[in-house]
């Protein structure tokens, strides 16, 4: 039975530079993997420089949990293995075949499958990561039982991509995804849209699935919120969590026996010339979304979006998770007078500016934060843009002294990183409150291991 559930809390930020509905195919001549993706995990390399790979060849695999590999998204010859700090490993990167070749795992129907055949094809297949886990946000256990599982069919962040246009013409292998993930669990599998999106009204047909509708400001297109409305996080249970495209992928390994890694990305961007979606691979580089397609070369390259992406150089590669690159200014100079000024084209979530008074207006906005970091006592105010059952401030205090039972006592089950990006957004301490909510969450899940 579906539900009707509409956010009142929450902020919605207009910006200019929303992508135009065009696609273009984007042959980037390399891609890369960045085990700095995922959460958790400890890479072991299975390939060295020099080394030709398919298509879904491994690459490496978790070092803790060895079932759990990444392969290729591309064919091609491994051309560089980069690392960092403390020789961390940041990129592998690879060039890619002018034609890809992939590694065959063979077709196979939902139906025919057991739940523990589907799980060791998506293992071996490197499709595995696509599925993660609420607590933690990290990878899903494949041993684990999910009570549920959440598909979040629209994405309501700022310049956020038309999920359409993200899976226009891949209804079957989207409902053939559906049908495999629903043989993971013996709960629901609950795919939420929002039908006030034109978007999101692709997938009212699918079937196996539990349909609920959101309605209201970001953040309602976050997995978290959606699960706090509907099955909230208590200490113990599990839930896992997929997106539309991840979904089309898991449909292609089973209809067609390979892993076919293509995505749309949005390019967006008050900076970018010519805003568009691009047809890809995973771990695309961005050059070719923003060689001369710049308004001026002082601007910010964002994976993701404004709230939560990651900041990326203009020869960087896109991140595995994300369907969005965001090109905003650099905010390295300072306001005239700052906020003294009326400030008709600055948002502002505490009416500073008199631009609070055209809601609908959308801005330009740039990386400086205004200020350095402040004291952390502003009450009140994340509740009106926090839509979970949850003191927000309580939790985050809670994390930075490192009271593990005042943090489960708080609901840190329930959240991630990216729940409270608006509270830092709107945030007058200037503290990274992403970073400390995600040291939480490693903090508790080492102290639950």
């Amino acid at each position: 039975m579906s539900k009707e559930i509409k956010i009142k809390k929450g902020l919605n930020i207009n910006l200019f530079g929303e992508a135009e509905k065009t696609v273009f195919e984007l042959n980037s001549k390399q891609y890369a993997i960045k085990p700095t993706d995922f959460v958790g995990v400890f890479p072991k390399l299975l390939v060295q420089e020099g080394d030709v790979v398919k298509a879904g060849s491994p690459i490496f695999y978790d070092k803790y949990r060895e079932d759990i590999q990444f392969t290729a998204p591309v064919s091609g010859k491994i051309i560089e293995i980069k690392r960092g700090a403390k020789r961390v490993l940041q990129e592998i990167i690879i060039e890619a075949d002018n034609g890809i070749e992939y590694e065959s795992f063979g077709k196979a129907k939902p139906d025919d499958l057991k739940k523990e055949e589907i799980i060791e094809k998506l293992l071996k297949s490197g499709i595995w990561p696509f599925i993660r886990q609420r607590p933690y946000s990290i990878i899903a256990d494949p041993k684990a039982e999910p009570k549920v599982i959440f598909v979040s069919g629209f994405d309501s962040s700022p310049l956020a991509p038309d999920y359409d246009f993200l899976v226009h013409g891949k209804g079957d292998e989207f409902q053939t995804g559906l049908d495999i993930i629903a043989k993971l669990t013996s709960g629901k599998v609950h795919l939420n849209i929002n039908t006030d999106l034109p978007g999101s009204r692709v997938f009212t047909n699918s079937k196996n699935v539990q349909i609920n509708n959101f309605t209201g400001p970001h953040p309602s297109g976050n997995v978290g919120t959606q699960i706090n409305k509907l099955d909230p996080i208590n200490k113990g249970d599990i839930v896992w969590y997929l997106r539309p495209q991840e979904i089309i992928t898991i449909g292609k390994l089973f209809l067609e026996g390979k892993y076919d890694a293509s995505r749309v990305i949005a390019l967006t961007g008050s900076e970018i010339k010519k805003t568009s979606y691009y047809k890809t691979y995973i771990g695309a580089s961005i050059e070719g979304m923003i060689n001369n397609n710049l308004k001026q070369e002082n601007v910010r390259c964002i994976s993701g979006n404004v709230l939560t992406g990651t900041k990326i150089e203009k020869t960087g590669f896109m991140s595995f998770y994300d369907y969005q690159l965001t090109v905003i200014p650099e905010g390295d100079h300072h306001d005239f007078m700052g906020w003294m000024l009326p400030g008709l084209k600055k948002h502002s979530f505490y009416r500073t500016f008199i631009a609070w008074l055209t809601p609908k207006k959308k801005f330009k906005v740039h990386t400086n934060i205004n200020g350095g970091e402040r004291a952390f006592v502003m009450t009140g105010q994340f509740e009106k843009v926090f839509p979970f059952d949850i003191y927000p401030m309580q939790l985050i205090k809670a994390i930075i002294i490192e009271d593990i039972d005042a943090m489960e006592n708080l609901g840190i089950y329930e959240v991630d990183e990216e729940d409270f990006a608006l509270c830092e957004y709107i945030s007058t301490s200037k503290i990274n409150i992403q970073s400390i909510v995600r040291n939480g969450l490693d903090m508790i899940r080492k102290e639950m291991s």
